[in-house]
């Protein structure tokens, strides 16, 4: 035993002997993320990628059925595309941007102000939690069992002339879908009673993100309710308000089950709601394939400048104004070397 002792002693003093290290085994968990997300990816390669390829594909092809002939494809380059700027689609495109503007004005300004009034503390409101479901209950409701409540609603005998009628307001009943004006009303009002609940609810999110502190220093500085609305949480919350802008624009150029349904697919009066992609739809039934192709790839580069220039306006890539301040310095540093 005393000569094992020293011997591991002189070893030590030597400084020959090192503990041996333990060799673990790393595990790599990232695989499995490829391994989750898998599945998205394939379902977008396949359902969505694929077709829009498709789409931009068959734009350049004159590809429509006649009877039961079949024409095409045949490759004919942009002919669908001049076809298209000769055809009433700018006139769709303006319905399309009227209907949007009706609906999404009221609708902004709407849920900017019931959310500003939900997060004050000052104003303590009872029962929020019922005041959420209640605004955002419309947004459940699917867009054609919305139309069809409005046409029952409005029409020539419904509810509404029959109480106008019996209140002696009025001697013959409207036609509130008789004319451009009554019907593109009804589809704004529409509009916006299934999508201000949903917009309410992102902005109160986006305003109770915003530190508490800062209201408070306002008040200290003596700031009243308006200019503490248009400049300390308008700026704030600028990132949401983008993605709604952007969203609602998108939405707005998709907009097709409401006014279809309210106008039985014929836009009346005098096509003044007909929308794009009702016009689209047109196109579709006709089995024209090449001109439904084209009107896609015009509505995609549409929405994607407009998502552009809405990102370009509210984003503010100099929060703190030291970009500006940079800026201004080198111009005054290169004004003395002038001098």
């Amino acid at each position: 035993m005393s000569t094992v002792v020293h011997s591991c002693t002189a070893v030590l003093e030597r400084g020959e002997w090192q503990p041996m290290k333990q060799k673990r085994k790393k595990i790599d968990y990232s695989k499995w993320g490829y391994i989750f997300i898998l599945p998205f990816f394939i379902s977008f390669f396949i359902f969505s990628l694929i077709p829009l390829v498709d789409t931009i594909r068959y734009s350049f092809y004159e590809y429509y059925r006649s009877g039961l002939k079949e024409i095409g494809p045949n490759f004919i380059g942009m002919d669908n595309f001049v076809s298209l700027l000769k055809s009433d689609m700018l006139k769709y495109a303006g319905n399309t941007l009227i209907l949007w503007v009706i609906g999404f004005v009221p609708q902004i300004v709407i849920a900017l102000l019931l959310a500003s009034w939900f997060v004050d503390e000052r104003l303590k409101i009872h029962g929020q939690q019922f005041f959420k479901v209640v605004i955002y209950l419309p947004n459940l409701i699917m867009a054609s069992a919305f139309a069809m409540l409005f046409f029952t609603l409005f029409s020539n005998k419904g509810p509404i002339n029959s109480i106008l009628l019996s209140m002696g307001l009025t001697e013959n009943p409207i036609d509130f879908m008789g004319t451009a004006f009554g019907t593109r009303s009804l589809v704004g009002v529409m509009n916006f009673l299934m999508w201000f609940g949903n917009t309410t609810i992102m902005l109160m999110a986006a305003i109770m993100g915003i530190s508490p502190d800062i209201f408070e220093a306002s008040e200290i500085d003596g700031c009243n309710s308006m200019q503490r609305f248009f400049l300390i949480t308008l700026p704030l919350i600028r990132p949401i308000l983008a993605y709604t802008l952007i969203t609602s624009i998108i939405g707005g150029l998709q907009m097709f089950d409401v006014p279809q349904i309210l106008t039985n697919g014929q836009g009346s009066p005098d096509r003044t709601s007909t929308t794009l992609i009702m016009f689209l739809n047109n196109h579709l039934k006709s089995k024209n394939y090449g001109m439904a192709g084209a009107l896609s790839v015009y509505l995609f580069i549409v929405s994607g400048i407009l998502c552009f220039i809405v990102y370009r306006i509210t984003n503010d890539e100099d929060p703190d104004g030291s970009k500006a301040a940079a800026k201004k310095a080198k111009k005054a540093a290169r004004k003395m070397e002038r001098r």
